[in-house]
C-alpha cells in the first residue's frame, strides 16, 4: 500500500457519539445525530474512517481497559447498524496525573501528542498531508495540526466551549462545523478542490 491514501480522522466522545462524560455504562454510549450517515458517505466514497480517541478512564481508576474496548465495540456496532464502520480505532489509556500507575505515563500517544495518527500512517500507508482530523477539543485540531492534516472542529461536545474561550486553549482550524454531517460535506468538497 503506497503513502498516497486520503483519510478522515474522528475523535470519538462529542464527535460521533454524544459527549456524556466518563461513561460507565455501554448503554449510555449513543450516537450523534447524523453520525452514521456522515460516516457512510465517507465510507461510500472509499474514503478510509478512523478514531483516534484519549481514554484516561483507566489510567484515573473509573474502569478496566477492557471497558474501553467494549465501549469502542459498541460504538462498531451502533454504527454497523446504520450500514456504516470505522476502518481502525486507535485509543490512548493514558494520563500523567492518572492514579493506576500502569497507566499513569507521558507518552506519545495522548493527544495532542501524536502518536495514535502516526501509528494509523504506519499501519494503513497513509500520507498525512492528504488526511483530516475532525473533533470537538483543542487536542483534536492541534494533533492534526503537528502531523500536517487539515483539521475540523465540530460545535458539538467542548467544542462550542472552545469557542467562546471556557476551555482548553484558542485553535485555528481549517474549518468549524456545527456538525459531523456538516463537516464531511466541507471535506468532500475540500478533497475536490485540493485535487
Amino acid at each position: 500500500m503506497g503513502q498516497h491514501k486520503t483519510a478522515v480522522f474522528l475523535d470519538r466522545d462529542g464527535t460521533i457519539n454524544v459527549e456524556a462524560g466518563y461513561i460507565r455504562d455501554l448503554a449510555q454510549l449513543q450516537l450523534m445525530p447524523g453520525a452514521a450517515a456522515a460516516v457512510k458517505r465517507l465510507n461510500d466514497q472509499g474514503i478510509p474512517v478512523f478514531v483516534a480517541t484519549n481514554q484516561s478512564g483507566p489510567a484515573r481508576g473509573y474502569y478496566p481497559e477492557s471497558h474501553v474496548l467494549d465501549l469502542n465495540r459498541r460504538l462498531t456496532e451502533l454504527l454497523a447498524a446504520e450500514d456504516a464502520r470505522v476502518d481502525d480505532v486507535f485509543y490512548c489509556p493514558h494520563l500523567p496525573e492518572g492514579t493506576v500507575a500502569a497507566y499513569t505515563q507521558a507518552c506519545d500517544c495522548r493527544k495532542p501528542e501524536p502518536g495514535m495518527l502516526l501509528e494509523a500512517a504506519r499501519k494503513h500507508g497513509l500520507d498525512l498531508a492528504g488526511c483530516y482530523m475532525v473533533g470537538d477539543k483543542s487536542t483534536d485540531v492541534e494533533v492534526g495540526q503537528r502531523v500536517g492534516c487539515r483539521t475540523v472542529l465540530l460545535k458539538s461536545g467542548y467544542g462550542e466551549a472552545i469557542l467562546k474561550g471556557e476551555y482548553m486553549w484558542p485553535c485555528t482550524p481549517d474549518h468549524v462545523a456545527d456538525t459531523l454531517v456538516e463537516a464531511v460535506t466541507w471535506m468532500l468538497d475540500d478533497m475536490k478542490a485540493r485535487g
